[in-house]
């Protein structure tokens, strides 16, 4: 990121496997303690403080743990995926304020969380979105010629593979329009340390 700022937010794009329609994510926030009686001080202490990402620190990530219970059913000489269901949870690292504020600071504190916030659960809709996809294409999913239920379980991996990868190139481009010059993280991070 440019304009001096050498810290940005992340989400953690990773995948799996999917499942039928009556799930829900669980949804929790990950608080880490930052501080600072300035704009600047409280984006530095972010800086010190945030999730290691790679081998940067980041503002906030978005992570998630995706698991399925799987039921593959011989049916004649094919397999079939007759039961995919998901447990998907998902965790939002986010900074927490230790420091009390007033004013002018707080209010400004209060719309860059916000912002931050709202721009990693985009993130996590961008997971259940994949989920879901994974949940469309493996349910009722049928190979022929596989009384063992063998063929199909890397039939099954090379497509999760794609919506994986998908979904990290949503997130990438995501990211890449919210954090460049003028873009909606770029401001909430230069209202905070710099507002005028």
């Amino acid at each position: 990121m440019r304009a001096g700022i050498g810290f940005v937010i992340a989400g953690l794009f990773f995948a799996g496997s999917a499942a039928a329609q009556d799930w829900q994510a669980v949804e929790r926030v990950e608080p880490y303690t930052v501080q600072g009686a300035t704009g600047m001080e409280i984006y530095q202490s972010i800086g010190e403080r945030g999730p290691k990402l790679g081998i940067a620190r980041v503002i906030a990530h978005t992570g998630f743990k995706l698991t399925w219970t799987r039921k593959y059913e011989r049916q004649g000489n094919a397999c079939v995926i007759t039961v995919n269901k998901p447990k998907l949870i998902i965790t939002y690292t986010l900074p927490k304020l230790k420091t009390k504020l007033s004013g002018p600071l707080k209010i400004r504190w209060d719309t860059f969380i916000s912002g931050v916030t709202a721009h990693e659960k985009v993130h996590g809709d961008f997971i259940k979105d994949m989920v879901k996809e994974i949940e469309a294409i493996s349910v009722g999913m049928t190979v022929e010629n596989d009384p063992n239920c063998k063929k199909i379980r890397p039939q099954l991996q090379a497509r999760l593979g794609e919506l994986s990868n998908a979904q990290r190139a949503r997130s990438r481009d995501f990211d890449q329009v919210e954090l460049n010059d003028g873009g909606n993280v770029h401001q909430l991070i230069l209202q905070l340390v710099d507002p005028r």
